[in-house]
């Protein structure tokens, strides 16, 4: 263990001493929208000014600049993730009878729009490390039924998807990816949205590119299927008045677009911002000797992880007892996700027992997201760890766990006494 009176960190170095009594929000978005207020006015004024309110120049502006980002043809704005996510499944005909594979660890929105088509969302369970489906697990469940595989690329970081695309391909099963947690991501270099034969983005405000509302975008390689979703957002209506398929009201507002184009240069520096926050996270949990403790996020060496959220892993039944502690403390934490959507109650019909799916009954059980958004501070971080460190050193934990690097450092160095 570092012997220096200040662990290392690889962002934000700290200056000075740190107030350990700060409190630290889980999420601040006016951290970043501040710098871009008056951009983002003047952006909105003159959308006001167009009259141009739902789809227009700004919505296409944004599908342009979307496509070329996520290394595909075709961007189609949309409502919402969830929108998008429908509108996918609608445009490959997914409806009654029809099976499709979806990780059970993930948000309602992937299971939900199966659902809503009358088909059947079929629960796969994930890796313990990356969080996401497990493809060893999907080939267990394709059926003559499957008709589409989702893989969730969650936390930001891709799925396995060679093993995935080869199940779709070997089987003539449709893989779309649910990217909504996961813009900028890669997968062997390629973007997500670009490995599936339909990516769905969310841009609600919590997301790395976040509107001021609900938005959401699908891509797609081919032109047919992009031409399929374009009319299904409109009601199934070209030309005005005249529908040649049912579809829905799926469209992107302009103030929406408005903001996500003034956001989006600003982009890649949040994603990298995200990745020198979630490497001091590593760092400090190092220094204070926590390795054993807490499980850390694991990062493929054959993807971009972008981190839309960082989420470790408390084991031993001690999850909720630390998010209490911090909490206390005004940390903010989140628990993604406390149930798997096997366990919901709306979907009891499918008669799946909680440990049917081992790991994702004990992901949910374990996992804790801790604060990363631009503008997070590396003393905001450290004092995070450092009250985490309070927990395992204030309890008699069963986890040895070396005495934290706060509590033999001089008084100086805190501004008030941590409590044994």
């Amino acid at each position: 263990m570092n012997d220096s009176p200040c662990p290392k960190v690889s962002s934000s170095p700290r200056i000075g001493p740190v107030n350990l009594d700060r409190a630290v929000p889980f999420l601040d978005l006016k951290r970043s929208h501040a710098p871009l207020r008056e951009r983002i006015v003047a952006a909105l004024t003159g959308v006001c000014d167009s009259g141009a309110f739902v789809l227009g120049p700004e919505v296409e502006r944004l599908e342009q600049t979307l496509a070329e980002y996520c290394q595909v043809p075709h961007a189609i704005a949309c409502s919402s993730g969830s929108e998008a996510l429908l509108l996918a499944l609608m445009a490959l005909g997914i409806g009654p009878g029809d099976e499709v594979i979806v990780p059970s660890f993930t948000f309602f929105a992937t299971a939900s729009a199966v659902t809503r088509l009358g088909a059947t969302p079929v629960f796969a369970d994930i890796d313990p490390k990356t969080y996401n489906i497990s493809p060893l697990e999907v080939a267990r469940l394709i059926h003559r039924t499957t008709k589409a595989i989702l893989p969730v690329h969650l936390f930001g970081q891709a799925a396995d998807m060679g093993a995935i695309l080869a199940l779709g391909e070997r089987f003539q099963i449709a893989v779309v990816e649910d990217a909504a947690q996961a813009i900028g991501a890669e997968y062997r270099g390629r973007r997500v949205g670009s490995l599936g034969c339909i990516g769905c983005f969310s841009f609600y405000p919590t997301k790395n590119l976040g509107a001021m509302g609900d938005a959401g975008l699908l891509t797609a390689s081919s032109a047919e299927l992009a031409e399929e979703l374009r009319l299904l957002r409109v009601h199934g209506m070209h030309p005005r008045y005249y529908h040649s398929r049912i579809g829905i009201n799926g469209r992107m507002d302009a103030f929406q677009a408005a903001v996500l184009n003034v956001k989006f240069g600003l982009l890649e520096n949040w994603t990298a911002e995200r990745s020198r926050q979630a490497e001091t996270y590593r760092d400090l949990f190092r220094e204070f000797g926590l390795e054993d403790a807490v499980e850390l996020p694991g990062s493929s060496p054959s993807a971009r992880h972008v981190w839309n959220q960082f989420v470790i892993r408390v084991r031993e039944g001690r999850r909720d007892a630390l998010r209490q502690h911090l909490s206390e403390r005004k940390i903010g934490s989140e628990i993604y996700y406390p149930l798997g959507l096997h366990e919901q109650e709306c979907f009891s019909h499918l008669d799946y027992a909680p440990t049917d799916l081992p790991e994702t009954f004990a992901a949910a059980r374990e996992v804790l997201a801790l604060p990363i958004f631009p503008g997070l501070t590396a003393d905001e971080q450290y004092v995070v760890v450092a009250r985490i460190a309070e927990f395992y050193q204030s309890a008699q934990s069963r986890t040895q766990v070396a005495a934290p690097m706060f509590l033999s450092r001089s008084a100086s160095r805190v501004s008030s006494p941590m409590p044994d």
